[in-house]
């Protein structure tokens, strides 16, 4: 327990004491990226002071040239910090729209080039996505969580269609991305930090050149099983149950 506290003690503390660089580094550079540099130090120190090794495995499919958007699974926040330090190229989050509400934080996100999605009706949410995919387009890659939560008991939940509608919308290819470990080190609902290595997967990028928004579900779908085989999960007959609307 009082390792756990510490963990946590020092999540929240070094998140505090980099806040204010960070809002000055977003008004010094407004690409982000020295933004995303800072976070990704920040990412690596946790991960250390909570004792945990990320191995990265398929490197080489990040050879591919221009924006891409990433599809992980989500079983933590560890998920968080084991990306921002291991994933090696420039990105953001797409994060729901009430974190941008938060003082400080909020305006930190938006300058360091984050992108809202407001996910309180179908229509605001398209809208969000249009944006979005206008910002991917002009070179900006793109992390997101399409199961929309973090797993309770860690197997792969639906993906919401949203993230296939925004990789049809930008053309640009689809990257399946999955993250083992980080659910024995703190799964959603436990507060007490384990112990545990982590993996991350990432898988050959998915082309979406001629699709239109009829083949989000196929694409959705297709997603999905990638990330399913990288997780190494065995195959399970889920009809309509592997993909959710946009919302």
């Amino acid at each position: 327990m009082i390792r756990s506290l510490f963990v946590h003690l020092n999540i929240v503390l070094s998140f505090l004491i980099l806040m204010i660089p960070q809002l000055i580094v977003c008004f010094i550079d407004p690409t982000g990226n020295l933004s995303h540099r800072i976070a990704r130090l920040w990412g690596r120190w946790i991960l250390l002071c909570s004792g945990v090794r990320v191995r990265v495995v398929g490197l080489e499919h990040l050879s591919e040239e221009g924006p891409l958007i990433f599809f992980s699974n989500h079983r933590s926040y560890f998920d968080v910090f084991s990306l921002l330090a291991y994933l090696p190229v420039q990105y953001r989050w797409l994060a729901k729209e009430e974190l941008f509400r938060i003082p400080l934080f909020g305006q930190a996100m938006r300058r360091g080039g984050y992108i809202p999605i407001d996910r309180s009706n179908t229509r605001k949410a398209y809208r969000s996505m249009v944006e979005a995919a206008d910002r991917i387009r002009r070179g900006t890659s793109l992390v997101i969580f399409p199961e929309g939560t973090r797993s309770p008991d860690g197997k792969l939940l639906p993906f919401k269609t949203g993230g296939a509608v925004l990789a049809i919308k930008a053309r640009v290819p689809a990257v399946p991305v999955a993250i083992l470990g980080t659910e024995r080190i703190l799964p959603k609902g436990r507060f007490r930090v384990g112990r545990s290595d982590v993996e991350i997967r990432i898988g050959a990028p998915i082309s979406t050149e001629g699709l239109t928004l009829r083949d989000k579900v196929a694409l959705t779908r297709r997603l999905r099983e990638a990330v399913r085989e990288l997780l190494g999960e065995e195959a399970r007959e889920e009809g309509e149950q592997g993909c959710r609307s946009l919302g």
